[in-house]
């Protein structure tokens, strides 16, 4: 399993990318040709299975902060005990 958060479109390149590996492209770059990932799209072609970049992780990502959001005002108002 490669997860890629580093910060730079196609960082990643298909060569460091293991054959019949799992990608977790975390990364989001704005371009001039749209939404890219960290990874070179070209990695698709090595990995097992390589997560999309818009549309991959970040739906997770969102649905997470929301339920966080929730959990924490339920704390807030006083309808759940603070685990801890």
């Amino acid at each position: 399993v490669l997860v890629a958060a580093v910060g730079g479109p196609a960082m990643v390149s298909p060569d460091i990318v293991k054959a019949g590996s799992v990608v977790v492209d975390v990364g989001i770059n704005r371009t001039d040709a749209g939404i890219v990932g960290d990874v070179d799209p070209g990695a698709a072609e090595v990995a097992a299975y390589m997560t999309p970049v818009p549309g991959g992780v970040g739906p997770m990502t969102i649905a997470c902060l929301l339920e966080n959001a929730v959990r924490c005002a339920r704390y807030r108002r006083g309808d759940l005990a603070y685990p801890g």
